[in-house]
Formats: structure tokens, sequence, C-alpha cells
């Protein structure tokens, strides 16, 4: 058996301003660079959500991810972008963490994104979380008190008032291993095995390099987590709203059914996958149905057991004080019928009109439409100055 086998699962987001240096952070914990998107490379940015992923291990005291002492811990990781204009990828992969990593670079402090990350978090129930207080050998220590000071205030009376914050700094690797410890103390959230399986789909891929011939061809690729149930090789899965096309100008979506014919994760191949780490499921699809993250915000379950998709939502919402994302103070105004929203639920993102409002429930109608499972969070943004804004959360009734 693979020593890495049974070990302990953990999803881990890593969120915060743009620039802040989540990536690096990342590819100095992991030894990988969880940007691959050519244009992210280019500019410089996580336009998409990134994934890197590494086994734990621990030699007497101290904890590392280059394989030395016994392997106690496989955590993946997804990089959610910061950029302001990206908040509903990031609230796509707040979906499917269990903890979190918010960046704060000592320097530059908090700021507008840095808030709207975090009530995203609280939006989306992450309850887990460690502050990394990054860039700390650009600031004397007279600064990365001040930081300090600045970050203690802002988490009172949050969920993360008792996280722990970590000076470091990814560029010269320091305290990386205090981080990995930290990772180590999070608590693994309770599985749910025994219901149906739900695996919500992040990306999409075609795998296959140009020229591959017909024999050594692979079927299209989930890219995704697992939130609950198991599922194993050759079962046979349906995936949904699954594929959109026009016709007349008329919107229309076609659920997908197919075979599971491998999972991996990481580059490991598994037989059967439980809840956990961010997994990927090779299909039996054509390429082409997945290619450039065309199935991206579906859901997959067993063949048949998936709700229908539905066009109408009916939401317990709940809204923010403050307009998030924004230097200026502005309360958030109350929701009126025929309102524009967009609608981020688990990793897909759709847009409602106001139907009705009674007290704090309100109904919608949506223009891309959502497979419906009762209970589950949905993140609600409004247009503020040309700009998707978060101003509270909901769950679906």
């Amino acid at each position: 058996m693979n020593k890495t086998e049974n070990l302990p699962e953990l999803n881990v987001g890593v969120v915060g301003h743009i620039d802040h240096g989540k990536t690096t952070l990342l590819s100095k914990l992991t030894g990988k660079f969880p940007d691959t998107h050519s244009e992210e490379l280019k500019r410089g940015i996580t336009i998409k959500l990134g994934y890197a992923d590494m086994t734990v291990s621990k030699e007497g005291e101290n904890y590392n991810s280059k394989g030395k002492g016994k392997p106690i811990r496989y955590i993946s990781f997804i990089d959610a972008p910061g950029h302001e204009m990206l908040m509903a990828t990031m609230l796509s992969g707040a979906a499917i963490i269990d903890a979190a990593i918010l960046v704060i670079a000592a320097n530059e402090g908090i700021k507008p994104q840095t808030k709207e990350h975090f009530v995203a978090l609280q939006a989306k129930k992450i309850k887990e979380i460690i502050i990394v207080q990054n860039k700390i050998d650009l600031v004397d220590r007279q600064g990365a008190l001040k930081n300090y000071k600045e970050i203690k205030d802002f988490v009172k009376g949050t969920i993360a008032e008792n996280a722990p914050i970590i000076p470091v700094s990814a560029q010269q690797e320091i305290n990386i291993d205090k981080l990995i410890e930290e990772l180590c103390k999070l608590e693994i959230p309770k599985r749910q095995l025994e219901e149906e399986p739900i695996f919500l789909v992040a990306r999409s891929f075609d795998i296959n390099r140009p020229g591959t011939s017909i024999e050594e061809l692979h079927g299209g690729v989930l890219g995704g987590i697992l939130k609950k149930g198991k599922l194993h090789i050759g079962e046979e899965i349906e995936i949904k709203p699954g594929l959109s096309t026009k016709k007349a100008n008329q919107q229309t979506y076609q659920t997908l059914t197919t075979k599971i014919a491998s999972i991996y994760k990481g580059k490991k191949s598994v037989q059967e996958v439980f809840p956990g780490v961010s997994i990927a499921i090779e299909t039996e699809l054509d390429p082409f149905l997945t290619k450039a993250d065309s199935l991206s915000g579906c859901i997959v379950g067993l063949n048949g057991k998936l709700p229908e998709i539905s066009y109408k939502t009916k939401i317990k919402a709940q809204l923010f004080q403050e307009v998030l994302g924004i230097s200026e103070h502005k309360e958030v105004a109350p929701l009126k019928t025929k309102e524009v929203l967009m609608l981020s639920v688990n990793t897909t993102i759709s847009v409602g009109i106001i139907e009705r409002i009674n007290k704090d429930e309100i109904e919608l109608s949506l223009n891309i439409p959502i497979v419906p499972l009762k209970g589950n969070n949905v993140g609600l943004a409004r247009n503020v100055n040309g700009h998707w804004r978060l101003i509270g959360f909901g769950e679906i009734i």
C-alpha cells in the first residue's frame, strides 16, 4: 500500500488581495506553481482557480513537505484570484474548501479585497482560518507590530478572532515550516460518506496533446471536489446543468451521462474516492465537451440521482451592513423586486431577477439554471458602479 494512502485529507483555499503573495507562498509550500494558464503567467495574476497539493511529513518536531520523516496529512490547495474583477471565481473556490489561509502583506496592510475575501469566507461558512502576515522582510519591527495590531483589530469579534497570525516571508522562505505546522492543527471536517455522491466541478479540461493518436486519447476530465458520498471507477454519472447550446437565440442545457474512466488525487491514480482533497475525474466523454472549462460550475452525481435543473430558486437571504470591496463606506440598501443580483451557488455563477420578497425570503428567476440542493449556501452580489460587489449570503430553501 502507498504510504500516503489513508492520511487525513484537507482542502485549503489561499485567499487575499492581489499582489499580496498568495501564488508565491503556495509555490514555496508545495514546490509547485499553481498557475499554469498561459495568460496568467504572462500577466502575473491568478485568473482561474489554481491547484497544488502536498503530503506533510513530520521528522522529530519538524514539519515539512519534502518527504522527510513520517507522512501525517495530505493537503490540496486552491489558489483563488485576488483581483476585484474576479470575485465570482474566488466565491467558486470558497465553495469547495474546508479551511483557508488569508494572506495579508505586512507592507500594505488590509485592502478592500482583503475585507471582501474575508467576508466571503464567512458567507461560505469557512471557520478554520490561518492568517499569514506575508512580506515581513519588507518592513521593520515597528511596521510589523503595527500591521499585526491592524490584523487583530480587523478580526476582532469574527470567526477568525483567535486564528493564528504567522509572520512569513514567502520569497525568503521564512516561517514556511511554522505555517505547515499550523496547517496540521486544522480540524478535519466530518465527512458524509453514506450520502448520495455530490461532486462540484471547478475546472474541466481536454488533457490530450495535439496529434495524439485515437488509441491513446483520454476522455474529458473534470476537476473539483467530492462534497459527500463516494465515487469509484466504472460508475455511471450524470452532469448537470450539462452542455450549454444556443438555438434561435435561446440558451438550452442538456444533461450529460457518462462513466468514470479513472480518478486522480494529484498525480496518483485511485480506484475510489471519498470527500477530502481536490480530485480529477477522467470520463468517457468526448474531450471536446470538457475543454476550456466548458463544464465548470456543473454538479456531478450518480445517474438519475440529482434534482432537475431549475430556472427559479427561493433563498433565505442575509445582507451585510456595508458594501465590501470598495474604499468608501456605503451601506447595503434593502433588496427590491425586479432587482438583478449575481448568485454564486457552489461553483457556478448565475444572474437572477428578484420576483418576490417575503421578509428575508426572496424568489428569483435565473438566466443560468442551477441544480437546487436544499440548504446550499449562496453568495449574493449587486452591481455597484459597474462591479459586482458581495452584499450578503443566503441558503436555498
